[in-house]
């Protein structure tokens, strides 16, 4: 049996792809590693054939069509008891996913999100302004989230998101960008399943260092709480 599938959707990633890779490798489970080359342009295409032997599906876009629809071209071939997802940057570290995969089996849980906010030196790692308006962006849109689905999180837009994979794939995604985190928390939270949280470790990046979610991500984070809470 499989213990956790990780999904990686991947654009234009060439400076940590490699490395991340590697740090999953790693990880001392039985597990399902699922990348989406979202039509990358730099040579990350190149790197991933590379490792393919040891990717279980490699998933190659066409076209750029978003973090949230290659999570969801992934959807169809999670094979695990739980689901992951892991982004391509070096931002969380995968060694993490144990944590909380040890965390949702001892618990008995239904969904865990890893909360950077949880984290006491969340603002350690601060590297500029724009940074810390981010981190308060998120700490502002996810107390939104949680008027808005009856929630108690800290970190509701945080990437390390894990699900039964029972209940992960049963979630029809719509969403094609960075907006695939509210969506799924949003109709997580409809189907009446609590999400918990537990700390992980955070290291941001700046966007000369390769960030790209921005102010605008943050508007459609807001549109979409409320679309698929009230109106879907």
């Amino acid at each position: 049996m499989i213990d956790l599938t990780i999904i990686i959707p991947v654009y234009n990633e060439i400076k940590t792809i490699e490395k991340l890779l590697n740090r999953v490798f790693k990880i001392n489970i039985k597990k399902q590693i699922i990348v989406i080359d979202d039509a990358s342009i730099d040579g990350t295409s190149k790197i991933l054939k590379k490792y393919k032997k040891k990717i279980d599906k490699l998933i190659t876009h066409k076209i750029n069509k978003g973090k949230g629809a290659a999570i969801k071209s992934a959807q169809k071939y999670i094979r695990g008891k739980y689901t992951a997802i892991q982004d391509a940057d070096l931002e969380y570290k995968p060694t993490d996913l144990l944590k909380i995969l040890n965390y949702i089996k001892k618990k008995k849980l239904n969904v865990v999100y890893g909360s950077r906010v949880l984290n006491k030196n969340k603002f350690k790692n601060t590297k500029n302004f724009t940074h810390l308006v981010r981190i308060w962006g998120n700490i502002f849109l996810t107390k939104v989230s949680n008027i808005v689905n009856n929630q108690s999180l800290t970190d509701a837009h945080t990437c390390y998101k894990v699900f039964r994979s029972d209940i992960f794939s049963k979630i029809k995604l719509q969403e094609k960008g960075f907006a695939f985190c509210p969506e799924v928390t949003t109709k997580i939270a409809k189907k009446n399943y609590l999400i918990n949280e537990i700390s992980i470790s955070y290291n941001g990046r700046t966007y000369l260092e390769g960030k790209k979610i921005n102010s605008f991500d943050g508007l459609i984070a807001l549109y979409c709480l409320l679309k698929y809470r009230y109106f879907s």
